[in-house]
């Protein structure tokens, strides 16, 4: 099974008044998102199923790649990395998974699968982290493909 963590794009600061939820893409975070997009449509198969939290900055991250997605609840800010695997079907699924979310969870996830122990890894904004898992019940088989980052796609 193929897991790809894409990590929101750059969003404004949070106004006083505002809530966690609404906060909006940067232009910078615009043009991350559209570049990312840009390079996981050349990469993902038609297959990919897209989850997707319903914080804003996170469906403004997913809108350039012009695909079907999910709003999934349980993948909000402050979600367990366990949370991100149920919904995904970790490793269970059939096809691709394409989680869009938030740090720190992101990066937690990563964590536990590539390491087994439960830690605070770092994904930046915008940035894909492909993770594979050949067999199902056997974690030896799984491997870390690769990752991107916006800034270093070539158009």
């Amino acid at each position: 099974m193929d897991l790809i963590l894409w990590r929101h794009a750059e969003a404004h600061d949070a106004d006083p008044d505002q809530d966690d939820m609404e906060r909006a893409l940067t232009p910078k975070g615009q043009k991350q998102a559209r570049r990312m997009a840009d390079w996981l449509t050349s990469q993902l198969p038609d297959s990919c199923r897209i989850l997707v939290s319903p914080a804003l900055r996170t469906l403004q991250t997913v809108e350039p790649l012009k695909r079907k997605f999910k709003i999934v609840h349980e993948l909000a800010p402050g979600a367990d990395p366990e949370d991100i695997l149920m919904a995904a079907n970790w490793p269970n699924g059939r096809e691709p998974v394409l989680v869009v979310g938030h740090q720190p969870t992101l990066g937690q996830v990563a964590a536990l699968l590539l390491s087994g122990h439960p830690q605070d890894w770092q994904i930046k904004k915008a940035n894909a982290w492909w993770l594979v898992q050949r067999e199902a019940l056997d974690p030896y088989s799984l491997y870390l493909k690769g990752v991107m980052a916006p800034d270093l796609i070539v158009k």
